[in-house]
């Protein structure tokens, strides 16, 4: 079967053993923040710019790391439909705040991880067994 790839990037704050979630306006799904890349983008232009419309926050270039690649059925789109979530952590400067379209922002622990979507459920199953949450 022809699987369709939604790529998208994410990005990973952790605070006492805790993931960084956002909820957009009108969904009852929490996501990990980041978004899909613009034409020509960078991984690391698209990440600062989505997490700057996310969450008011600007990423410090020279500290954005890769963390790791995830694959899962994309939430809420046809069967066979991947997203592909490439996942960076960075230090920032600024307060974070949900900004334009998102309506929240929390920490999660592993308990709270089947509010996500399926491709950032195997992202809290990695960060569990490498001890980053718990």
């Amino acid at each position: 079967m022809q699987k369709d790839y939604i790529d998208k990037l994410a990005y990973i704050e952790i605070v006492d053993k805790k993931i960084l979630v956002t909820l957009s306006k009108g969904k009852d799904t929490w996501y990990i923040p980041g978004g899909k890349r613009e034409k020509d983008e960078t991984d690391s232009q698209a990440l600062i710019r989505e997490v700057e419309e996310e969450l008011m926050v600007e990423l410090i270039p020279d500290t954005i790391k890769k963390y790791g690649v995830f694959e899962a059925q994309a939430h809420g789109k046809p069967e066979g439909t991947v997203v592909r979530m490439t996942c960076y952590t960075a230090k920032y400067i600024g307060e974070l705040k949900p900004d334009s379209e998102i309506d929240k922002i929390d920490y999660f622990d592993y308990s709270q991880k089947s509010k996500t979507s399926p491709v950032d459920n195997l992202i809290f199953d990695d960060l569990l067994k490498k001890g980053k949450i718990k």
